[in-house]
């Protein structure tokens, strides 16, 4: 009788959907699938225009390898997803697009000669994003970073480089900001 119940218990278990986490009103499931790998949520964090006040957007990140350590994360050549959902109600194209050149200056102002025309790419793939719209960015190893604008595949950036220096943007020595970095870390 008792392994019967036990039994039970464990399948009823089994049967329960991976719990989401929760940040400003938005949900990310705990887990996503690239290819065949399934990356679970490091963590989420805001990404809030300091002077304004104004929240962007939700960031969570994925990871094959759950890590509080963003050197490693940065490094790791394994899948890896930032989903970003927008909060504010129109981000334009030009203020994306500033923002991610400043955030490679900032991070990776080395590699920026060899990633310049890959980041000139990239930026061109970017429309206005409104408040509810989503933006995922996928490193897939020997594919590259992939971005999703809206639910639809915008296009593929070549190069492990180029992948590592997208994730310094949030997790390099100086993030876009501090408060993102620390939460999709896994902090508080």
């Amino acid at each position: 009788m008792r392994v019967r119940w036990i039994a039970c218990v464990a399948l009823a278990l089994a049967a329960v959907p991976a719990a989401a986490m929760e940040l400003t009103g938005v949900t990310l499931p705990d887990t996503t699938t690239v290819n065949d790998s399934t990356l679970k949520l490091n963590g989420m964090g805001v990404r809030t225009k300091t002077m304004l006040k104004v929240k962007v957007y939700v960031a969570g990140l994925y990871l094959a390898t759950p890590s509080h350590d963003a050197v490693a994360i940065i490094a790791a050549d394994e899948a890896k997803q930032v989903v970003m959902h927008f909060l504010y109600k129109n981000v334009e194209k030009d203020k994306l697009t500033e923002a991610w050149r400043e955030g490679f200056a900032n991070n990776s102002a080395a590699a920026l000669p060899a990633l310049k025309a890959r980041l000139d790419e990239f930026c061109a793939l970017w429309p206005d994003m409104a408040s509810g719209e989503q933006a995922v960015i996928t490193y897939i190893p020997g594919t590259g970073t992939r971005l999703e604008l809206k639910g639809k595949e915008a296009g593929v950036i070549p190069g492990k480089d180029f992948a590592d220096a997208m994730f310094a943007v949030w997790l390099g020595t100086k993030p876009a900001d501090a408060g993102l970095k620390k939460g999709i870390l896994g902090g508080t």
